[in-house]
């Protein structure tokens, strides 16, 4: 070669020509080059190829991705590729041949050869649409005659290079505004700024199809809601374009809000009915039931007795099918919250055997197995697990008219930090037939499996299929299996619970024995309750007459003789404003009229009233508690009020001794 180095080829080359490195930096720049962007050597060299190339274009992030990408594909198929339409200079557009320069499989160099393609963008554009179309002239007009859909071409950068009908009805741009201007005119400032409309195309060179849904904007500013499919196109292996399909779903995502909004207003009027439904039967119901406890302490004939028992029980029923319709309706909402406090395994595991007891046959023995290997000190949700646990041995007793039901309770599974506790039910009842629709139905809320069985067992049908989602609450399972031993079933559970940690353990435990301590049996707690019962004053605002009566009778009953009822809330705050030093506290009823139990309650509490507020509420629908104890009250009690509830409620407040 002379005198002539041999890299100074690169550069004295007529040919416009860029060397880069490994790294995508301009090493060499061929005089060919420079010639075409009338710019000096030492504006290219040492620069990213990218930045010395597309820096300050309009598009700047588009024009740069073919070649990206094109460059992408060269190093790794080591074959040379052709970027069609990289760059425009003056309005002409540019291809760049690709050719990666490996030695023992190392990258060296990457030699960009640039060529001609078309003197302006726009002939370009109609260049690329006539090429790829022009073979088949049948498949071009039915593309052109299209109205329903938006389909059209786009170069390798993004400008526009064919518009069918369906295009400019939709957008409304003729075919003479729109060829070689760049789709993300179509798109709005939002998605402009987050980069959509070049990582749309990013996409669609990575996958080869990009599909999207979004507002999109038409010439005279209005928008559409458009579903948008991007393919990549090819012709002898090299890519040239993108195919763009662009539907108007404007309707469909108008019906689909309609639709959103309509189940919204209904879940609205479901939850209002529930509220409503609760308090309204709730209302009437409290007074039915504390009458008839009340009747209960009175001296009656066994026959009377009877038959107030009858009530009490039938009442109870009622109350019952009321509570697992609202757990129901909150499981189905999503609105149930787990908590997380010291649980007692056994002591709820007693209780419920405890409470079912007074249901049992002559004929069913009960009996309860605990685990020696129980743990003393675990977190969970002890309100739920007991749900859990009463629905399923209540619905053993109830489908057992003789033999015995048996509950065991034990670790399955255990680590460092949580323990998997599982409970069997074993009966000797009607059992369950088995087949896969059978065993399906268990848990299907209000099904019960057989019509005959239902004239003798009365029921919601909800009971299995609140303890089943309560336990996948609790990470746990729910599972059926015949009585292996005899007719009947076998219902077991697993609830998973958190260890409580070394350290904290002495404190959980003295918090358990506290607890223990409160939950006295009736007969300790109202004794404790008729001696300071005397010396306290309690105002109530309640508007419901019936309630009123049974309410003044229960207190008497526990030995209160100084007590005021007033009808509503305002009745309560004007009383308090006047004497508030001589009661020790108050029973607000929520629902009142002139005013509520809330507004009453936030005008004792900014007036100074610092009295202890026990709200009764015949609503019990999820955040309805915390609602309370938001508004500045200290306590409730559900309607119907259980006696056992309101004497713990009111010894707790009362009394001062600890």
């Amino acid at each position: 070669m002379g005198d002539i180095d041999t890299a100074d080829l690169w550069d004295l080359s007529p040919v416009p020509t860029l060397v880069l490195s490994p790294a995508c930096r301009i090493e060499r720049v061929s005089n060919g080059f420079l010639d075409l962007w009338k710019r000096q050597r030492e504006e290219f060299v040492g620069k990213d190829v990218f930045n010395a190339l597309y820096a300050g274009s309009l598009f700047e992030r588009f024009d740069r991705i073919p070649l990206t990408r094109s460059i992408e594909v060269a190093i790794d198929t080591r074959k040379v590729q052709l970027c069609y339409s990289a760059c425009s200079v003056d309005g002409t557009s540019w291809s760049a041949r690709v050719i990666p320069i490996f030695k023992n499989d190392k990258l060296l160099a990457l030699v960009l050869g640039w060529e001609l393609v078309e003197n302006s963008l726009g002939d370009a554009a109609v260049d690329l649409a006539h090429n790829m179309l022009s073979a088949d002239e049948t498949f071009r007009l039915l593309i052109q005659a299209v109205k329903d859909y938006a389909i059209f071409l786009l170069d390798t950068r993004g400008y526009v290079a064919t518009w069918n009908a369906g295009a400019e009805l939709l957008k409304g741009y003729e075919r003479t505004d729109i060829i070689g201007k760049h789709f993300s005119t179509f798109y709005g400032e939002e998605d402009l700024r987050a980069g959509k409309p070049e990582r749309e195309l990013e996409i669609c060179l990575r996958d080869g199809r990009a599909q999207d849904e979004g507002w999109r904007y038409r010439k005279d500013g209005s928008r559409f809601w458009a579903n948008v499919v991007i393919t990549t196109v090819y012709r002898n292996g090299v890519h040239v374009g993108f195919g763009k399909v662009t539907r108007d779903l404007t309707e469909r995502r108008n019906a689909e809000l309609q639709l959103v909004q309509a189940y919204e207003e209904s879940a609205k009027l479901k939850n209002d009915f529930l509220a409503n439904m609760s308090h309204e039967i709730r209302t009437p119901l409290h007074g039915m039931l504390s009458a008839c406890t009340l009747l209960l302490d009175t001296a009656l004939t066994p026959n009377q007795r009877d038959m107030a028992d009858l009530i009490a029980e039938s009442g109870q029923v009622l109350l019952q099918v009321i509570n697992s319709i609202l757990d129901y309706s909150k499981i189905v909402s999503g609105s149930v919250s787990m908590s997380s406090v010291p649980v007692d395994i056994a002591g709820i595991m007693s209780s419920v055997i405890r409470n079912v007891q007074v249901r049992l046959r002559p004929e069913v023995h009960l009996q309860l197995d605990l685990s020696p290997e129980l743990p003393k000190a675990i977190k969970g949700d002890p309100l739920r697990f007991r749900q859990i646990v009463q629905n399923i041995v209540d619905n053993a007793v109830k489908f057992t008219e003789e033999g015995w039901v048996s509950v065991q309770t034990s670790v399955v599974a255990e680590d460092e930090t949580t323990c998997t506790i599982q409970t069997n039910v074993t009966d000797t009842g009607i059992g369950v037939q088995v087949t896969d629709a059978t065993v399906q139905n268990l848990y299907k809320p209000f099904i019960q499996l057989e019509q005959s069985i239902n004239k003798r067992f009365q029921g919601t049908g909800l009971g299995l299929s609140i303890a089943k989602s309560l336990v996948e609450l609790m990470d746990g399972q729910l599972g059926y299996r015949p009585n292996p031993t005899r007719h009947g079933s076998v219902f077991w559970f697993t609830a998973k619970f958190t260890k409580i940690p070394e350290k904290n353990v002495e404190h959980e435990t003295s918090l358990q024995l506290r607890l223990k301590a409160s939950d006295e049996d009736a007969s300790s707690i109202l004794q404790r309750l008729r001696e300071i019962a005397p010396r306290k004053r309690i105002l109530a605002a309640e508007d419901n007459l019936i309630n009123q009566k049974v309410l003044v009778r229960m207190l008497h009953s526990f030995r209160f003789s100084q007590i005021d009822i007033v009808g509503n809330g305002a009745e309560a705050v004007s009383m308090l404003n006047d004497s508030s030093g001589m009661y020790d506290l108050i029973l607000m009823d929520i629902s009142m009229p002139v005013m509520d139990g809330f507004e009453a309650t936030a005008k004792l509490r900014a007036s100074g009233v610092k009295l202890p507020i026990i709200a009764m509420t015949a609503y019990a629908l999820a955040g309805d508690m915390e609602k309370v104890l938001r508004n500045g009250m200290d306590d409730y009690i559900v309607k119907p009020m259980d006696r056992n509830v309101l004497l713990q409620k009111l010894l707790k407040w009362l009394d001062t001794t600890g």
